[in-house]
């Protein structure tokens, strides 16, 4: 990697028209028109918008005469933001600094939309001056960029309607805080700091119901109101799950190291406190008492017949005894390119439920563009909920998906056993209150044997 660094960022809507792009100091008039036909070109060649490469080509004709170049883009709320690359570069650095400015646009627009963008033009156009420095990430901290680009407000866009100018300003010393994410002088009535443990595990089930792999990857968010300058020490029960940390720069790496004990001086506001991996091969019960990994909390069974011009299948779908409920769960069944249509009935505990009519045991819909059946369930518990159907389709010989995708939620419950022990505050005369929320997901790519049935 030599350099790395990054023309610039182009943000483009659903038509493929831009939106808003940062100055593009050191390359030829067209080089942004180049990568943003570049993109369009590709996405109308695939037949699914998942299909894309996040990482584009683009030629040295169409760009320029003596280089090529790389597009790296990234999906967002409906709109997509662009980097074009010219020199070598790591596309894990571009993809970091992209995620790392939606973030920002998150904090200061709320809904990061085409028309919010267009309504706060100035304020996103001077976050990206102050983020991108000359092809360089600079400025990159809330609280710091909080100093030098005020947030939009309602109040605000009354005084420029009215022409009314100069009564706020950012403030006159920026980085004047010997901390870089943390501002000087902060003061509130209640002192509170609250942490969001969220867990998603990422599973593929082979045929015959084995687990084939599985990853657990969680984040800790916090949202501080703390007085003043607090040192904060939070400690878990068992930390020796965690695997593979990454730490927001506050985080002392060297008391992580010796006992897996977080030591920082947190932030105001929102932040990502740190992300982290869990082994999901099976482990032993500890001397401590750490729980073992959980096992995969929701179980199916499938049959799928295929017939002459279609086929007929049945789903079986309960909680496992150890879990009490999940939450919006999501099954999906791709029937493939040549279906055509589908018919279905949800049954439960031995009588029909919810049609295709919305009830909120279970219903299922078809979508004849994406040739996706979806099987909406609000909770799942051990009691087993069926969804049986059969489908149509324009070849004598149907393909469909040999998987089924489920997406599920488990509120209130961690898949790993990960819980915070105590927080300790020191530096403050205060004791805060602290709060902690922990949140489950899932998702789960489960194979299928399927099995052809002649009709003659």
């Amino acid at each position: 990697m030599v350099g790395s660094t990054i023309d610039g960022v182009i943000i483009i809507d659903s038509s493929g028209r831009p939106i808003i792009q940062s100055n593009f100091r050191t390359t030829f008039p067209s080089y942004p028109l180049v990568h943003i036909d570049a993109f369009n070109d590709a996405l109308a060649k695939c037949s699914f918008h998942s299909d894309l490469d996040p990482v584009l080509h683009v030629s040295a004709a169409a760009s320029d005469e003596r280089h090529t170049s790389a597009c790296c883009h990234l999906e967002h709320g409906g709109l997509r933001f662009l980097c074009p690359v010219s020199e070598e570069a790591d596309p894990l650095f571009v993809f970091s600094f992209l995620e790392t400015f939606i973030r920002t646009l998150q904090e200061y627009l709320g809904d990061v939309s085409a028309s919010s963008l267009k309504d706060n033009f100035d304020v996103v156009y001077q976050l990206l001056e102050e983020m991108l420095d000359n092809g360089h990430p600079l400025t990159t901290e809330s609280n710091a960029l909080r100093d030098i680009v005020l947030p939009p407000s309602f109040f605000n866009k009354i005084l420029n309607v009215a022409g009314v100018s100069g009564l706020s300003a950012a403030t006159p010393t920026p980085f004047s805080s010997p901390i870089p994410w943390r501002k000087s002088g902060l003061r509130y009535n209640a002192n509170e700091i609250y942490f969001d443990i969220n867990e998603e595990v990422d599973t593929i089930v082979s045929k015959t119901g084995g687990v084939l792999s599985s990853s657990i990857w969680g984040i800790i968010k916090c949202n501080s109101r703390l007085s003043g300058t607090p040192d904060l020490h939070l400690t878990f029960t068992n930390p020796k799950l965690l695997l593979d940390p990454s730490f927001h720069p506050c985080i002392r790496l060297s008391k992580f190291a010796s006992n897996k004990s977080l030591s920082f001086v947190p932030p105001d506001g929102n932040f990502t406190l740190m992300e982290y991996r869990v082994d999901t091969a099976p482990i032993s019960q500890t001397a401590t008492g750490a729980p073992q990994i959980q096992q995969l909390p929701i179980s199916l069974k499938a049959s799928i017949q295929l017939t002459d011009f279609g086929g007929n299948f049945e789903f079986v779908l309960s909680t496992r005894p150890s879990v009490k409920v999940l939450e919006s769960v999501v099954f999906t069944f791709f029937l493939g390119h040549t279906s055509t249509s589908a018919n279905c009935s949800c049954l439960v505990g031995g009588g029909p439920i919810g049609m295709n009519d919305g009830k909120k045991e279970g219903s299922w819909n078809y979508d004849p563009r994406s040739q996706v059946l979806a099987w909406d369930i609000a909770q799942l518990t051990t009691n087993p909920i069926i969804l049986r159907g059969s489908f149509t389709s324009t070849e004598p010989h149907a393909r469909p998906a040999r998987s089924v995708k489920i997406a599920f939620q488990m509120p209130r419950h961690s898949l790993s056993g990960l819980k915070v022990d105590q927080l300790k505050l020191t530096g403050e005369m205060y004791k805060p209150y602290k709060g902690v929320r922990i949140n489950s997901s899932g998702k789960v790519e489960w194979r299928m044997q399927t099995r052809h049935v002649s009709e003659s």
